[in-house]
């Protein structure tokens, strides 16, 4: 059976952002804005993920990430996005950047 885990990448006093592993493989990230009433999400997704898998993991998110801040479903809307990772983009030298390389 499916399982997926969150691995914290960043948090502010207003969002965090999270890789999501799916036993122990990266399938996507998602990004989470707090603000008062509505609680947005942006759910990016490896192209392998299938519509039930990606409501599995609507599912898992709700249960692990959202519960244990009090959060509903009702406060809550889900942007998600279905591609390829290309990459990690940023002008700093990421040594030891998991894998990733670093494009200009």
């Amino acid at each position: 059976m499916t399982k997926f885990y969150f691995q914290r990448e960043a948090r502010t006093s207003y969002s965090e952002c999270y890789l999501v592993l799916e036993n122990k493989d990266n399938v996507g990230r998602v990004d989470i804005h707090y603000s008062n009433p509505v609680i947005h999400a942006t759910l990016n997704v490896n192209e392998s993920l299938t519509q039930d898998r990606i409501q599995t993991l609507v599912d898992t998110m709700d249960e692990e990430l959202l519960d244990s801040v009090g959060i509903t479903r009702q406060e809550l809307i889900i942007h998600v996005h279905q591609g390829r990772d290309l990459g990690v983009f940023s002008a700093r030298d990421f040594d030891g950047n998991g894998g990733y390389e670093r494009l200009n």
